[in-house]
């Protein structure tokens, strides 16, 4: 009979490795929030003393509030001790084209469509699309985020909401809530130690690892967490790195953390990304402060221009000269791609150590929470069985790798700015792959839709690519015919769409505004 698989040993902490952590014990050691007396897996978490997390972007995708609420973490605890704010989706200034006006934007928002299991509006708003935009017809909160409210009131159970949301955080402190949950209510073994060496089996499996303090640490299944190092799956096992610079450029990222000036300053309610010559910059609101970066291309750009132009952009919203002079930049350097597969023989890499392009979209948090999730649903019972889940688990990584860079290679492409040499290069059809070539030309007559996608639960939905499409706009030929009954049913969720935004809009507060009453008050538990 075959050996249970009962040891986990995880290498590296950051955000990867904790919830990576917290969701294997929730999902295996935990039974109505108590940790077992006997739990079924032993988690290990080796972290070295001395890596610093990275924190770029420090924004999450919606389903961070599912992953919260499985592992156990109090809403109001998380929004208190990690410096959280209410993030409702991105905004994209000046992407479109080089003018700089209020026109000139888009949100791509955390909610689907209105009535979207009724109907896909967008073939009902195509002959309507220079009257309104596709976001404010089939959703309320372009309007909401422009008013810079948030997605609930203080009186909504944690969790749940008006309008559905992701977070902002400190990354920082956010590892440090998940490494303290972890350790003191899920029963994680937390060890700080450095792995020196990796010892293989017979059969090439990692056996155990070597700590420079700790002696041997075994293991039946070992998690990759080790960032963009990925000591087990990419230095140990060998699996190759496809790099994706001929797709997508960016390569370099200069980040700050600026303080408000006025401690009452409104925080933006989406991640607002502005695009710049050779790249873009990320602005996320947090409650004492904001996260600025530049991400951009080394082939078009250097250092010092890029640290400029970063600057520039601080000023120009909000920071006076005298602060901002006293900001340093950190610089990040991208590797941008992944490894062919994330699981290799009992090696399975999450997070950087498999794989990262950029911020653009915050998709690499949304991909640490499903690979984490995925391994939890789908644990080996022994090693017999180990490589057909690896196998499954592979192909759909391939799969959601493959749709990432289309996704954000999309952004790029239908961008109609002319000033500088890196859009145009995006525009160049060597760069464009094959898959979003086919479907660019398809959506040239029709819009996209649920079909264009050949897998189930894809990260993003066609209701995505709708967004980004038509914010950007887009052209796709008017539909030749459409049902009196189904353009009646739509005519009506245009119109609930219309009123519940104008309702919302009236009984919703400030980001600002809640945040203060969670800081006081609190949500009220489930």
């Amino acid at each position: 009979m075959q050996k249970p698989i009962t040891q986990i040993v995880i290498v590296g902490g950051g955000t990867a490795g904790w919830i990576t952590a917290g969701l294997l014990a929730a999902e295996h050691n935990v039974d109505k929030g108590v940790l077992a007396h006997s739990p079924k897996l032993d988690i290990t978490l080796i972290e070295s003393p001395d890596v610093a997390t990275i924190g770029v972007g420090e924004g999450t995708w919606p389903s961070m509030r599912s992953t919260l609420s499985k592992i156990g973490i109090d809403e109001n605890d998380f929004i208190r001790r990690c410096d959280a704010s209410f993030k409702q989706g991105s905004r994209f200034i000046n992407w479109r084209t080089d003018a700089v006006d209020k026109s000139n934007s888009y949100l791509h928002p955390f909610s689907l469509p209105h009535g979207h299991q009724e109907l896909d509006l967008c073939p009902f708003w195509l002959p309507h699309s220079d009257q309104v935009s596709f976001a404010q017809a089939v959703s309320s909160q372009e309007v909401l985020s422009q008013l810079g409210l948030a997605p609930k009131t203080i009186s909504s159970a944690q969790y749940h909401f008006q309008n559905n949301y992701g977070y902002h955080l400190n990354a920082g402190k956010f590892s440090q809530l998940l490494l303290e949950h972890c350790t003191q209510k899920l029963g994680v073994t937390h060890v700080r130690d450095h792995v020196e060496h990796i010892v293989n089996n017979e059969q090439g499996d990692i056996e155990k690892l070597i700590t420079q303090q700790h002696d041997e640490i075994s293991g039946q299944l070992f998690i990759d967490c080790t960032g963009v190092k990925s000591l087990l799956l990419g230095k140990h096992l060998q699996v190759p790195f496809l790099c994706q610079k001929s797709v997508l450029f960016n390569d370099s990222a200069l980040a700050m953390q600026v303080p408000y000036e006025d401690p009452a300053t409104e925080i933006a309610s989406c991640t607002h990304s502005t695009a710049q010559p050779n790249g873009w910059i990320w602005d996320i609101g947090l409650p004492t402060r904001k996260g600025v970066g530049y991400v951009y291309s080394s082939s078009h750009s250097n250092d010092s221009q890029a640290e400029q132009v970063l600057r520039d952009y601080v000023t120009a919203h909000g920071t006076s000269n005298e602060l901002a002079s006293q900001l340093e930049p950190r610089k990040l350097n991208i590797s941008p791609g992944y490894h062919a597969k994330c699981w290799q023989n009992n090696c399975i890499a999450i997070g950087m150590a498999a794989g990262f392009i950029e911020p653009l979209e915050a998709s690499a948090l949304a991909l640490i929470e499903w690979t984490a999730s995925t391994l939890a649903q789908q644990l080996p019972p022994n090693r017999q069985v180990m490589d057909t889940i690896a196998d499954r688990v592979n192909l759909r990584y391939q799969q959601h790798w493959q749709q990432i860079i289309d996704f954000l290679k999309l952004h790029y492409v239908i961008s109609q700015r002319e000033a500088d040499a890196y859009w145009h290069d995006h525009r160049d059809s060597s760069s464009i792959p094959e898959r979003l070539q086919a479907q660019l030309e398809l959506w040239r007559y029709q819009a996209p839709s649920q079909h264009d996608i050949s897998y189930k639960e894809a990260l993003f939905p066609a209701a995505s690519f709708q967004y980004v499409l038509y914010g950007m706009g887009f052209q796709t030929q008017l539909p030749s015919h459409v049902k009196p009954s189904q353009l009646q049913l739509a005519q009506g969720l245009f119109n609930d769409n219309q009123q519940r935004t104008l309702a919302l809009s009236k009984s919703l507060p400030t980001n600002r505004a809640l945040l203060a009453k969670v800081a006081q008050y609190g949500f009220p538990k489930l």
